[in-house]
């Protein structure tokens, strides 16, 4: 496949480089300040998966320099989700389906507004990463999962041509015939978990020390059950309980990229997550005062610099 890679931040730059590892002719669309960080360290991965070195990264700073896309791997924060809508409809008039990756549900929507439906697949990932001050991955999870699916019929073929891509690739992909349920999972999780370890400043492993606190990360979880289901995805107390279990299982440094943005002074992404589940609460009259809490706890280091 002829896959663009769009954020080639730790997220974007790991699967892309997987999916050349694998041989797949992979485009990295940046900005000029990547772009030379690219060009000058290269790209690297450093995982426990297996490391990967390319010296010389296929680099665009625009559309106009791509030919005939096949996908374009949507990877940045939400808070730069609208400054991509330019590129993305340039690719799209290419050829291109969409595959974002983004936390939360919102999105969605803003793209298939934008691009048309045909264009737009669901899609989620499970990885956490970081990059380190040469632009390079570290890639600290031994998971590196990527989920994806239809949201149009016309998307059948392409999927299973990116299911084949993956399989090829060092990672783990997964055609889901249920792409929603399954991001609405994920939605359920991560403002569970990201809003928790953020909010209090701490990995897992000190919130799961105080039950005071893991109550809280336990109410969200029920809360995101209850928002998925006032928009008609019908998660069930099991799947808020096998999300608790994760949270009980997770390794006791483990901790949220939103938290790590946190401790590094960089924008977050609360108001996408977090937010956004009150956004969706509201147009549907649902209160969701734990998710609340928490959003206001973190609000005040959204953009927080160090």
């Amino acid at each position: 496949m002829k896959i663009v890679v769009l954020g080639a931040g730790a997220l974007g730059a790991y699967f892309g480089a997987r999916w050349q590892e694998a041989g797949h002719d992979v485009i990295n669309l940046v900005r000029e300040g990547r772009a030379e960080q690219l060009e000058k360290h290269g790209l690297q991965l450093h995982s426990e998966m297996g490391d990967f070195k390319t010296d010389a990264p296929v680099i665009a700073r625009s559309p106009e320099e791509i030919h005939e896309p096949d996908l374009v791997f949507l990877a940045v924060k939400g808070y730069h989700l609208h400054g991509t809508l330019d590129w993305l409809k340039a690719l799209v008039q290419k050829g291109a389906k969409v595959f974002p990756v983004l936390n939360g549900m919102e999105h969605i929507s803003i793209l298939q507004k934008e691009l048309g439906e045909e264009a737009v697949l669901g899609g989620l990932s499970y990885i956490i990463a970081t990059l380190d001050d040469a632009g390079h991955v570290i890639h600290t999870s031994e998971f590196h999962d990527l989920v994806f699916g239809p949201l149009h019929p016309s998307q059948q073929a392409v999927c299973e041509e990116l299911a084949l891509a993956c399989n090829q690739a060092n990672m783990t992909g997964t055609l889901s015939p249920n792409i929603l349920e399954d991001m609405w999972k994920k939605y359920m999780f991560i403002t569970s978990f990201s809003g928790i370890t953020t909010a209090v400043n701490q990995p897992i492993g000190v919130v799961r020390s105080f039950p005071q606190t893991l109550r809280i990360a336990e109410r969200m979880l029920s809360e995101m059950k209850e928002l998925a289901g006032a928009h008609q995805i019908n998660l069930t107390d099991e799947h808020v309980q096998n999300g608790f279990e994760k949270l009980r299982s997770l390794g006791e440094e483990m901790t949220s990229s939103m938290h790590q943005d946190r401790r590094k002074g960089l924008p977050l992404e609360v108001e996408h997550l977090h937010g956004g589940a009150l956004r969706l609460g509201s147009k549907v009259g649902l209160s969701l005062p734990y998710i609340e809490t928490v959003y206001g706890m973190i609000k005040p280091y959204e953009t927080f610099q160090q």
